[in-house]
């Protein structure tokens, strides 16, 4: 690293001191403390996005993509045990009693027992996570996805307010009471 060569402020030049040349390291103590008194004082950073507290393993989206894996694997069992029922009977009752006895909810759960339950079965497992990976990537619409969760959360949070306003206020909306 090249060392650079830094003059004092002109604080000192101004009460006639001599003005002196002295080399960048003998001011980089004094400027880490400086910068750890400034942060320490210093507001938080204004950002977009919000602080979302409780989600130490990582973010709420990692937590909506560890749910959407299990809900890939769930699909991913459905279309395997349709593609079983037409062509191959014997795979398709053994992959739905297996389904029947072993939870969908944890994907990686669900795979490792069936890859460890016999030879046929870890074929069965590996289509299930081919087809999981291809409906993933290329199949599930994501666009529609993002768009039916804020019309979803919009309608919902309306329909609170609305059904609130209706209590509190006990005006009778025959429309929109069911």
């Amino acid at each position: 690293m090249e060392c650079s060569v830094v003059s004092l402020p002109g604080g000192a030049a101004a009460f006639g001191a001599r003005r002196r040349v002295l080399p960048a390291q003998a001011f980089w103590g004094a400027e880490r403390q400086r910068r750890r008194r400034a942060v320490s004082v210093a507001p938080p950073a204004r950002c977009s996005k919000m602080y979302v507290p409780g989600f130490g393993e990582g973010s709420p989206e990692k937590k909506a993509a560890i749910n959407l894996q299990h809900f890939f694997n769930y699909i991913a069992v459905r279309i395997v045990l349709a593609q079983l029922e037409s062509y191959n009977r014997e795979a398709y009752v053994e992959l739905k009693e297996f389904v029947s006895r072993t939870p969908l909810n944890d994907a990686e759960i669900f795979c490792k027992k069936l890859i460890r339950e016999s030879p046929r079965h870890k074929g069965l497992a590996m289509r299930i996570l081919e087809v999981r990976s291809a409906y993933a990537k290329t199949d599930f619409e994501w666009d529609n996805l993002k768009k039916l969760s804020f019309k979803m959360v919009d309608e919902a949070n309306t329909k609170l307010m609305r059904d609130y306003v209706l209590e509190v206020s006990h005006i009778e909306d025959e429309n929109y009471r069911k």
